[in-house]
């Protein structure tokens, strides 16, 4: 392909975008940010100059950050071990201690930063003052009680602040921690929270990055990508044991959104460069879309 033909095939990619540019411009879409899109520094520039992008074209994005990989981490380097159960984190007082360090200190500013060295406007806020949470109950799990300690269901959603960057076309990036009415930090899974201030801003859509492209019917072959679910073929999908693990909560907090207004949800590979554009901005996107019906 000679330079003349690469100058229109970049025509027609922007023609190709224009009716969503149009369809989204003005709208909120939620970003859960989290796998390896946060630890790759090639990955990380991709992702936040694409949501610069959309910043500049008129969507309001606003990110909701993980950052699981980091707290094992730390905590491995203070001589606790991990644990997951049903796709959660087990969080003793000292891991929730960790947790909020990580995440607020390092994680949520550095993400802030980097928007705004692209170019864009960002402002960081702690999900202590924007999740109010209270301690989830224990749970049965594969014949046991389960308790998982310092970890928090939403119970509501402070959004004034947040309102009012989205207002200014400032891109608010939260982190995934709560606190309850006695000042009590608590985690918070972050899919979980990215579906609840979803719900609280009545967001468009929701986009999850994260190191899977999508719903696979085999989770070894990513040509076996559903392309879209409902929440009908859910409950099939748990049934038979393609959706389990982590993908549990990541999927039940999607159907919660889609329940409470949310149009759509995005399950994409945030590996893939320019994996947001290519999913909102072209015909065929490239992970798995889920709707109510």
């Amino acid at each position: 392909m000679n330079s003349f033909e690469q100058q229109i095939r970049r025509a027609d990619v922007l023609v190709e975008a224009l009716p969503y540019l149009q369809k989204f411009r003005g709208q909120t879409v939620v970003i859960k940010y989290g796998g390896s899109a946060m630890d790759d520094p090639l990955l990380v520039a991709s992702v936040l100059r694409d949501i610069v992008y959309l910043e500049a074209v008129g969507i309001n994005p606003v990110i909701v950050h993980g950052g699981g990989k980091a707290i094992t981490k730390r905590m491995k380097e203070r001589g606790l071990e991990a644990k997951f159960i049903a796709g959660l984190r087990v969080t003793d007082k000292a891991s929730v201690d960790i947790v909020a360090e990580v995440l607020d200190t390092h994680i949520n500013p550095g993400i802030a930063q980097k928007l705004n060295e692209f170019g864009g406007s960002a402002k960081s806020f702690s999900g202590a003052n924007v999740f109010r949470a209270e301690k989830s109950p224990a749970f049965e799990h594969k014949g046991e009680t389960v308790d998982l300690g310092y970890v928090g269901d939403v119970i509501g959603c402070q959004i004034p602040r947040v309102l009012e960057c989205v207002h200014q076309e400032i891109v608010p990036v939260i982190s995934p921690i709560g606190r309850d009415e006695q000042r009590q930090i608590y985690n918070i899974n972050a899919d979980i929270a990215a579906a609840e201030i979803a719900i609280a801003l009545e967001a468009e859509k929701i986009i999850y990055l994260s190191d899977v492209n999508g719903v696979l019917r085999d989770p070894k072959d990513a040509a076996t990508r559903i392309p879209t679910v409902s929440g009908a073929d859910v409950q099939a999908l748990k049934a038979g044991g393609i959706i389990d693990g982590g993908m549990l909560p990541k999927v039940n907090s999607c159907l919660k959104a889609l329940h409470f207004g949310v149009k759509k949800v995005h399950l994409i590979d945030g590996r893939i460069p320019h994996a947001l554009l290519l999913e909102l901005f072209t015909d065929k996107g490239i992970g798995t879309e889920m709707v109510l019906n």
